[in-house]
């Protein structure tokens, strides 16, 4: 087997959907024909969806064939051990144009009893978004199954759903069971499980140009959701320049804010994990004997297992998130 040594870079799969907008083209860059793009997968082991390297001596390989090849040099030993060839993070941009319908995700016992398939608990970080844009997340107070169903058959959900306004740099942590929604005018980074399990639950009454509107899992949802409300959803951290502090952390994924301004030595010697770096801001580069690679604002990129020691330098203020698992 080869050694591998090299950062590795990925074609992003861009989806088009019927909230999508433009600003992963016009702010992030991301080159497409097709409007209403609203998901850019960055790094996706998702069936029939699968990430094509894009630089380097392994560009057209994809990320099955890399586990394949590398096992535990790419993704760790405990990780291989426990996900065999399966990559266990889907990492995203989304932008949505429209507010996405409003969703929850199983947790894992539902999703593997009822799908053959991992559930999904995800981050967001936004990036941008407009003036009083939104976040739905979670309950204003403590609800139950009869309440909620009252309020969804009345089409007056929000009335007991939270809807929080946000900004740049607002985190939110949504574990399997939340209720959920991105807001119009939202852009942001998404960091989930590899799972593509949505429950959707209300979807504003809207039609597709077919007229046709899109499939509801009323019944699927209502064993999955979690009536519990939180006195605060959104995530408080702290940001130190040029120092990787965590903001999630679960059993699923790690996720630290690394605010950048000049060069700094890297070693993750203390991980047995592959890193992946997006770049939430600004443009950065990344270093070491063999390889460098250059990152700008909505791109991303996947460090190995195996390579403990780099260089990462900005010239410009730049802010990157480093996502691992423990």
């Amino acid at each position: 087997m080869r050694t591998l040594n090299q950062f590795i870079k990925f074609e992003p799969i861009l989806k088009e959907k019927i909230w999508g907008g433009e600003k992963l083209a016009n702010l992030l860059n991301k080159q497409s024909n097709k409007p209403n793009v609203g998901e850019s997968w960055e790094v996706s082991d998702v069936e029939g969806d699968t990430s094509i390297v894009s630089n380097g001596e392994l560009k057209g390989k994809n990320l099955k064939e890399l586990i394949e090849l590398y096992k535990s040099d790419l993704v760790g030993e405990q990780i291989f051990k426990n996900f065999g060839n399966k990559f266990p993070l889907l990492i995203k941009y989304i932008d949505a144009k429209e507010a996405l319908s409003i969703q929850l995700h199983p947790n894992d016992k539902l999703a593997q009893e009822r799908h053959n398939s991992f559930g999904k608990t995800e981050m967001w970080y936004v990036m941008q978004a407009d003036d009083k844009a939104n976040l739905i997340v979670g309950f204003q107070k403590d609800s139950d199954k009869e309440e909620y169903v009252q309020h969804l058959e009345n089409k007056k959900l929000l009335d007991i759903l939270n809807v929080d306004e946000v900004s740049s740099g607002d985190v939110y942590f949504i574990p399997t069971g939340r209720i959920h929604a991105i807001g119009a005018g939202v852009l942001l980074a998404e960091i989930q499980q590899t799972s593509d399990i949505t429950y959707r639950i209300y979807d504003w009454d809207r039609q597709d140009d077919q007229g046709n509107y899109r499939e509801l899992h009323t019944e699927l949802a209502l064993d999955a959701i979690d009536y519990k409300s939180q006195e605060r959803y959104s995530t408080a951290y702290d940001k130190k320049e040029n120092s990787a502090l965590e903001i999630v952390s679960c059993p699923y994924f790690t996720t630290n804010v690394l605010p950048l301004n000049g060069s700094i030595e890297v070693n993750h010697n203390d991980k047995d994990s592959f890193i992946i770096y997006m770049c939430v801001e600004g443009e950065v580069t990344f270093s070491n004997d063999l390889n460098k690679e250059t990152i700008k604002m909505g791109e991303t990129i996947l460090i190995p297992a195996k390579i403990k020691d780099f260089t990462i330098a900005s010239s410009v203020k730049s802010e990157l998130l480093e996502v691992y698992i423990k």
